[in-house]
């Protein structure tokens, strides 16, 4: 017979479940509770909010619960606007923002999760030293061997195009903990985020490594890792495709070798 064991702190418990207010508009969230301090199994707790005393999004309700019912709730934000990333989070089974989620476009209770297949850190906040320690590793900064100019790096506009939806990556992490592969082997592959990161720096026309850049890329793992199911593409809450951005390196790996 073959036993099997479950890692420590892998069983979701039910948790807490908080009084439920008066109201007609009341709407059921059931969110991940995990914290390293008192060693217990993460448990979801089930809340309840009146929608009328409520804004619409996801961070709304988030909020609501940190403020007025349960000030442990412990969660990243800051902009509220979709630009910053912070509040990057699973909801309703897809990986996306928490302010620009609304919470008409989910159906029965609303469940929180923090981004899957990454350590917590608490609550719904994830460790993602291993995602920012992997762009740094693709060093995204212009490199250049020319002299530098008395201003600035010039660039035509046709150029300046072609960056376009690559640059707009807000380094969230939806898309990487999207991706299967990235989940068998995200301690050697570079996932969708850094890789579409990578491309935007190949194809800028003021950089001069791209030779040195494919170099880096040029391994089993970090980059052919991808198999384009575009899960990232779908989860990615900007609307930009990294699965097209990895193709698009692939392509450039066979040209210089022809």
């Amino acid at each position: 017979m073959v036993e099997l064991t479950l890692p420590k702190n892998s069983v979701i418990s039910e948790g807490k479940t908080w009084p439920k207010p008066d109201g007609k508009n009341v709407r059921e969230f059931k969110v991940y509770r995990w914290s390293p301090d008192d060693g217990k199994n993460p448990r979801l707790d089930t809340f309840y909010i009146d929608l009328d005393d409520c804004g619409p999004m996801v961070l709304d309700a988030l909020l609501y619960i940190k403020n007025k019912i349960d000030a442990t709730l412990t969660l990243r934000r800051s902009c509220r606007e979709g630009i910053c990333g912070s509040c990057a989070m699973n909801i309703d089974g897809t990986n996306t923002l928490a302010c620009t989620k609304g919470m008409d476009e989910i159906d029965g209770p609303v469940k929180i999760y923090p981004l899957p297949h990454m350590p917590v850190v608490k609550d719904l906040i994830p460790d993602l030293t291993t995602f920012y320690a992997q762009h740094r590793s693709i060093e995204p900064w212009l490199q250049t061997t020319t002299p530098e100019p008395a201003k600035e790096w010039k660039q035509s506009h046709e150029d300046r195009t072609k960056l376009d939806g690559l640059y707009e990556c807000i380094l969230c992490a939806c898309c990487s903990p999207s991706c299967p592969s990235y989940w068998w082997n995200g301690d050697r592959s570079l996932g969708p985020a850094v890789l579409l990161q990578a491309y935007r720096w190949l194809i800028d026309s003021r950089d001069e490594a791209t030779g040195e850049r494919l170099d880096n890329l040029e391994d089993p793992f970090r980059l052919y890792r991808c198999h384009t199911i575009m899960n990232c593409t779908q989860a990615c809450p900007k609307g930009l495709n990294p699965a097209k951005a990895i193709a698009e390196i692939k392509k450039m790996m066979v040209e210089r070798r022809v």
